[in-house]
């Protein structure tokens, strides 16, 4: 059983969802407001958030960049068949996973799963706050990246990704490992996204020659290089 919350401006399909939820043994809150929903996170520590893209009173992209200033708790978002570039600006933002509508129950479900177990194998923060691999500096704690003395401005999801390289630094990650790790179970076969991260984050440390984020081809990348904790 999970604590899940659902902000949602359907009221029908918020009815459908608490019925369908409550009956598998999860204790439900739900609310049509963004604002309601964002504070509700606080006062009702789910265990999942399910999230619609389309509310009213604040765009759902922006809940979740709200929510990842403060919170890890594992979001899923709802969104509609031609939400393509919204559905990637969640993901970016760090939400979880998504489920396209119209969707089944068993779908959702099989979804939250996932989320909850993702959530549970989180890697933990290592004992170092901050690695430091050439003029590279990343500060686990603070979430932030340096090059030198310049700042690096990284999404959730780039500074996500270029954490758990550097935590396995001069280890080969495969493109399974990544994905399951950084966005979970249910995008582990989605490498195109590997691929568009990893060509972001290049540009933002200055590797366009691929020499400290590695590909292996057919398998993963690799963080190489000299580096210290």
């Amino acid at each position: 059983m999970a604590k899940i919350l659902i902000i949602d401006d359907d009221k029908s399909l918020l009815r459908a969802l608490e019925i369908a939820l409550s009956a598998r043994g999860h204790e439900l809150s739900s609310t049509i407001s963004a604002r309601q929903g964002i504070e509700l996170v606080a006062l009702f520590q789910p265990d999942v958030v399910i999230l619609d893209l389309g509310l009213p009173d604040l765009d759902g992209v922006q809940v979740v960049r709200e929510l990842r200033g403060w919170t890890q708790v594992p979001i899923l978002v709802l969104s509609a068949s031609g939400d393509e570039k919204r559905k990637v600006q969640s993901l970016d933002l760090g939400a979880d996973d998504y489920v396209t509508k119209p969707f089944a129950m068993a779908e959702l479900e099989a979804r939250i799963r996932v989320a909850l177990k993702h959530a549970s194998m989180r890697t933990p923060e290592p004992d170092v706050t901050v690695i430091t691999i050439g003029d590279l500096e990343i500060d686990f704690r603070a979430r932030s990246v340096l090059i030198g003395s310049q700042n690096v401005e990284l999404t959730q999801k780039e500074f996500d990704l270029l954490a758990y390289l550097a935590k396995n630094a001069g280890k080969v990650c495969t493109h399974q490992m990544i994905l399951r790790e950084v966005w979970g179970s249910g995008l582990s076969d989605q490498a195109h996204y590997l691929r568009v991260y990893v060509s972001r984050i290049r540009k933002k440390i200055f590797d366009e020659e691929a020499e400290l984020v590695r590909t292996v081809p057919g398998v993963g990348y690799q963080l190489t290089g000299k580096f210290k904790e």
